[in-house]
């Protein structure tokens, strides 16, 4: 596997934590294995991914591999490490020791290997107003679940799996070869049980001997106050269940925010527009504004012009680590009328003669010139 994990993620050494954040979650979506199910090195290519992101994105043990590498992060030995990982050999170990499962995916149990269940992706739908303020909603997915025939062993009920004959439930199998180095010793997960340790002589008939089947499961998704469009959630331990007892994937929800038929908003910025007539804008106006929380009154000086911003102080999209609110924009927008009657039109002539400027004749006619009698 690549040790450059800036390389894997396809980021500069520099790059800042949004940066690999984005670039974890492209390359997540694109490389899952549920994307690519003709690809047999997907699987392989997305846990990479996963572990380079779990390194980088914590600041800690991102300075230590920034400083010494993975050599830095696994130690080289119980009297040469500084770290406190003891002795270790590859990557598979380094996972091991932050995660608790190996970079394949799998994990100790019980003395037996199990392996660790795929991601799942859904996607839910919310409200603006839900987005904004926040949410509990029940979410429908179709998951791999453990078989509750056989309690997720894959055997038969009555029947128990037994030790794998070949690599003697280590559930891998390993061979030396000679080397100009000397000896060198290579592992892989044994190709008759697949790498979990156990040999299964009479499979569960529900699951086939995987542990697992697919169910449709509903989970209730605690949405924070202030999310947006095309934000994720990841809950932890709600993806797909291993197989034979694995522990289970996570499951990343992405959210589609409906558009709300007044306000549009920039981060944590609300942006609506207040139109007003003529006389309005021109003489001033105390109005009823309707806020996402409550109607306040909103004074607007006589001499308003298109284009006026006002702020309304705390009434925007709540900010996700939860320090305050952002502001409501309101701009004020002009209407000119077009279905003036005959009698509020000759109004509108008298004005503009008083004032000395120039309109068109009456609807239809010539055009003609008003000028004030002053002049």
């Amino acid at each position: 596997m690549n040790e450059d994990f800036y390389a894997v993620l396809g980021i500069a050494r520099d790059a800042t934590d949004d940066e690999i954040k984005r670039a974890y979650r492209k390359l997540a979506r694109e490389s899952h294995p549920d994307a690519n199910p003709n690809d047999p090195g997907a699987e392989e290519r997305f846990k990479e991914i996963q572990l380079a992101y779990e390194v980088l994105k914590d600041p800690e043990k991102r300075e230590r591999y920034d400083r010494f590498g993975v050599n830095g992060l696994r130690g080289s030995g119980p009297g040469d490490d500084p770290f406190g990982f003891g002795q270790m050999g590859g990557l598979g170990d380094l996972f091991e020791a932050f995660f608790g499962g190996s970079v394949f995916g799998q994990a100790q149990r019980g003395g037996r290997t199990v392996r660790r269940g795929n991601d799942a992706e859904a996607v839910l739908d919310l409200e603006f107003t839900e987005a904004v303020f926040g949410v509990h909603k029940d979410l429908r997915v179709r998951l791999a679940v453990p078989c509750a025939t056989c309690s997720g062993t894959g055997a038969k009920p009555g029947t128990s799996p037994t030790t794998c004959s070949v690599c003697g439930g280590t559930g891998e199998v390993r061979r030396v070869r000679q080397s100009i180095l000397g000896q060198m010793v290579t592992a892989s997960p044994c190709g008759r049980c697949g790498g979990t340790g156990e040999e299964i002589a009479s499979p569960c008939a529900d699951c086939r001997g995987e542990g697992r089947r697919t169910e449709e499961r509903t989970y209730t998704v605690e949405v924070p106050a202030g999310v947006d469009d095309g934000n994720t959630l990841r809950l932890t331990g709600r993806g797909n269940a291993g197989p034979r007892g694995g522990p289970a994937g996570d499951l990343f929800v992405h959210l589609r925010v409906r558009p709300h038929p007044r306000f549009t908003r920039d981060a944590t910025t609300l942006v609506d527009e207040l139109h007003l007539g003529v006389a309005q804008a021109a003489l001033g106006v105390t109005v009823p504004y309707e806020t996402l929380d409550s109607v306040e009154e909103l004074a607007v000086p006589h001499g308003t012009q298109t284009g006026r911003q006002f702020v309304i102080r705390g009434r925007g999209v709540p900010r996700v680590d939860g320090r305050g609110r952002g502001d409501l924009l309101v701009r004020v927008v002009v209407d000119t009328p077009t279905d003036l009657t005959r009698e509020q039109e000759d109004l509108l002539r008298q004005f503009a003669t008083s004032r000395g400027e120039e309109v068109a004749e009456h609807r239809g006619g010539l055009f003609s010139r008003f000028r004030s009698a002053s002049k």
